[in-house]
């Protein structure tokens, strides 16, 4: 593991931004992020006292090849990396990017290269996946292995003939740990014995999602034949909806509101919005507004929003009414990144390494600020925490950490 410090007066500066990063939860709003897309699987923080502008290095660290983001909790920072044929779950101190422990593993880089999934922090527990099918529950303390299983094993899961590899990253609902790695599961969270699952089928990229209906709670899956909607208590399959895209990539995760989904694929498949009627998944629209490739929109305020287009190609964002499907706008083209939403602005990583902020407003497109942090393929989301966002570049294995501290 090799830490990178900014020379200069950047040096300087980002060890007094450290220190005075030990106050980030004294501020009104900061908050963690302690699993894959944010403490309600939205990409949203409520976190506010930030700024758009001014961004400064406070560290960066080498990770390892792959495409995992970061969580957040008690000081620490989460993430996975391949380096020379092993997979590392790194834990790094959120101050200084120093590595706290690491957790390796031997495990090929395979095609699109490195682990694809963001570590579940739960109380003490890290829950992590490789793109192999690795799963582990490690203690989040010293990162010492409490259980592992192999999902390929455990629950006959299987990729697609690609074999671009394992990409869910685990659900924590109260004792159950949840996957949707072809099938839907609900493992023991404390053991990692089986509890449930959906039965054989080939997996897609995405990751689970709760949807609340009334006094019903369902678990969200989006494998590579389509949606499945399962019952989160029991198990038991509700409805699916057969959604066919080229290559079997389905990999953003579906969005609930309302008694509604919305799903989205790239490879020019698009969107839809379905509603669970009766036990029935029926369709309100779909079209081609909007192909999410690799990650998801946003849905803030009745509105998604999202890039449309391939990652490795230029496409715009846009925002698109929610219930209708109606674009709102679209900016001019970028290269197409990743987002979340954090106190009504878009943080957005554009591939290339530019990190760009700009309003969530579904009244126009206006940017606020763009400023280069990384360089090459940059295709994982960005996370907002305490102050600081966390951004990651692919194949160039760097995370870094900028203050945008108030």
């Amino acid at each position: 593991m090799k830490l990178c410090d900014a020379t200069g007066r950047a040096l300087l500066f980002g060890w007094v931004l450290a220190t005075a990063g030990s106050l980030a939860t004294d501020r009104a709003g900061a908050a963690d992020w302690r699993e894959w897309h944010g403490p309600n699987r939205d990409l949203i923080s409520e976190e506010g006292g930030w700024k758009a502008d001014g961004a400064k290095e406070v560290w960066r660290a080498e990770v390892g090849v792959g495409f995992s983001s970061v969580s957040v909790a008690s000081g620490k920072v989460y993430t996975m990396g391949n380096v020379g044929g092993e997979d590392a779950v790194w834990c790094l101190d959120e101050k200084t990017g120093k590595v706290i422990w690491s957790h390796k593993y031997a495990c090929e880089v395979g095609a699109h290269k490195g682990p694809r999934v963001t570590p579940t922090v739960d109380g003490d527990r890290v829950y992590t996946l490789s793109r192999r099918g690795d799963l582990f529950c490690l203690n989040a303390a010293d990162g010492k292995v409490v259980w592992d299983a192999d999902i390929t094993k455990l629950l006959k899961a299987r990729q697609t003939k690609h074999n671009w590899g394992f990409a869910c990253s685990p659900l924590v609902r109260g004792d159950h740990l949840i996957l949707d790695v072809g099938p839907v599961a609900a493992l023991d969270k404390k053991t990692g014995k089986k509890i449930w699952d959906t039965g054989s089928a080939e997996a897609g990229f995405s990751s689970p999602r709760l949807m609340k209906d009334g006094t019903k709670e369902y678990v969200l899956g989006f494998n590579a034949e389509g949606l499945l909607v399962v019952d989160a208590s029991g198990g038991k399959k509700v409805d699916e909806y057969k959604w066919d895209t080229q290559y079997m990539v389905n990999s953003a995760t579906p969005i609930p509101s309302g008694g509604k989904i919305f799903i989205s694929s790239g490879y020019n498949r698009g969107c839809a919005l379905l509603k669970l009627e009766g036990g029935k998944l029926k369709k309100v629209y779909e079209n081609t507004e909007m192909r999410n490739h690799c990650n998801s929109s946003v849905l803030y305020k009745g509105h998604l929003y999202g890039f449309d287009g391939q990652q490795g190609s230029r496409g715009a964002l846009k925002c698109m009414e929610f219930e209708t499907g109606e674009v709102k706008w679209q900016s001019p083209p970028f290269k197409i990144g990743s987002l979340m939403i954090a106190d009504g602005k878009i943080i957005a990583m554009l591939d290339g390494g530019e990190l760009m902020v700009a309003e969530a407003d579904p009244g126009a497109f206006k940017e606020l600020s763009r400023k280069s942090v990384l360089s090459g393929q940059c295709w994982t989301y960005p996370v907002l925490a305490n102050g600081r966002i966390f951004c990651r570049s692919n194949e160039g294995a760097t995370l870094v950490c900028v203050s945008v501290g108030g």
